[in-house]
């Protein structure tokens, strides 16, 4: 008897956040709280479905339409959309055809299919992504082919950015290194750079001839959908060259429906055209092309400017939740814990807090009470709510006395 094909294959180490809620689940405490996992909840604590997506998909749904292909970059309805979302309808790379929009599997097929076009297509080998940054850049990057490096981000003592350094690294990169640059909302420390820090990352990206890739994933959650578009408006303006992944699945609430772009800004119509037909090639032999329900939802609710404007609300009110469990937890420890200073976590933004909690400080808070968050002391404030936002700050108030 042969030996099987795959003996030899090794047991692959579990997903930092999915092996932490495996963990969660197996855990029979009644009060456990997962701070994990990068989803919204409710104040109830379940993932909720916006009225707006409701209304859209009655509306769908009541129409019967066959399920065709769609076209490889999918539907140029949904594509101009999210390019006037991101970009601004009057902007002026949209009226000079310079920009291409694929939808895709979510921000992550985004991430993939761009990282693809850069190693396969303009043969870049090098990558530099923040330090922190999300885990999942470092795999899709690297197992894209080009070298994942970092540039200095988070500064741990002034729980800010460490902005010289990080101006300092930016300014040594050789021509045609990619920068990974979250737009808004870092994941995971929830600290951006404000509009000066960023005209001058713009400035030093155009002068060192480096190409600026924008990961956008949070748009809405942190001031609002034109603010939080500030970021790939300013780049926009300046760069020829310019990438930009972004995803619906936090923002109206569709995580399992895996919707997001790829856009990609040239420096002619042509060029842009030229760019089209290649990621067309590269998403023909990944997934061939994308789904239709998810792009109709959010197609349906950007055509409709009551809908939109329903979504906006929604998207406001999931904002303002995320502020206001910050702002208890914040005022919880410092009752709890005179002297401890944790109000830098309202100045933060977005779905994710670096907390400032150690390693050990993390494993104590699951092992002892059952909350369960990130080794890096990552959290996802937007698990918190007014039935569990006791528990958690009683909980991290005894481990960092």
């Amino acid at each position: 008897m042969m030996n099987s094909a795959f003996s030899a294959v090794e047991l692959a180490p579990s997903d930092p956040i999915l092996g932490l809620t495996e963990l969660f689940k197996s855990d029979s405490n009644p009060n456990k709280v997962n701070l994990g996992v990068g989803v919204y909840y409710n104040d109830d604590g379940v993932v909720p479905l916006l009225d707006c997506v409701k209304t859209a998909e009655t509306q769908i749904v009541a129409k019967h339409r066959a399920r065709a292909y769609q076209p490889i970059d999918g539907n140029a309805k949904y594509n101009k959309l999210v390019q006037t979302l991101l970009f601004g309808a009057e902007s002026e790379v949209l009226d000079s055809n310079r920009i291409i929009t694929a939808q895709t599997l979510g921000g992550t097929g985004a991430l993939k299919v761009g990282a693809d076009f850069l190693k396969q297509v303009v043969g870049c080998t090098d990558v530099w992504i923040s330090d922190p940054s999300w885990a999942n850049h470092r795999g899709i990057f690297g197992n894209a082919g080009l070298n994942v490096n970092v540039y200095p981000y988070y500064d741990s003592e002034t729980r800010g950015i460490a902005f010289g350094p990080m101006v300092d690294q930016l300014k040594a990169l050789p021509q045609q290194s990619v920068v990974l640059l979250h737009a808004c909302c870092h994941n995971p420390t929830g600290v951006d750079l404000n509009e000066d820090q960023w005209r001058t990352v713009v400035d030093i990206v155009v002068d060192r001839g480096l190409i600026p890739f924008l990961d956008i994933a949070y748009q809405g959650f942190g001031s609002s959908l034109d603010e939080d578009g500030f970021v790939v408006r300013l780049f926009a303006e300046r760069c020829r060259s310019l990438v930009i992944s972004n995803s619906f699945s936090k923002s109206f609430s569709l995580y399992g429906e895996r919707i997001g772009g790829l856009s990609i800004v040239s420096d002619s119509a042509e060029e842009a055209k030229r760019v089209q037909s290649q990621l067309k090639c590269l998403i023909r032999t990944n997934y061939s092309n994308p789904p239709i329900h998810s792009g109709a939802l959010v197609e349906t609710v950007l055509a409709n400017q009551d809908l939109k404007k329903q979504w906006d609300l929604e998207l406001g009110g999931m904002r303002e939740r995320i502020k206001r469990v910050r702002s208890d937890l914040s005022t919880n420890i410092a009752k709890l814990c005179p002297g401890v200073d944790f109000s830098f976590i309202t100045k933060q933004k977005g779905m994710f807090s670096y907390s400032g909690l150690t390693r050990e400080q993390v494993i104590k808070l699951r092992e002892e009470y059952s909350v369960y968050a990130v080794e890096s002391g990552r959290i996802c404030v937007a698990a918190l709510n007014s039935k569990n936002i006791k528990t958690v700050s009683e909980a991290i108030s005894q481990v960092i006395i």
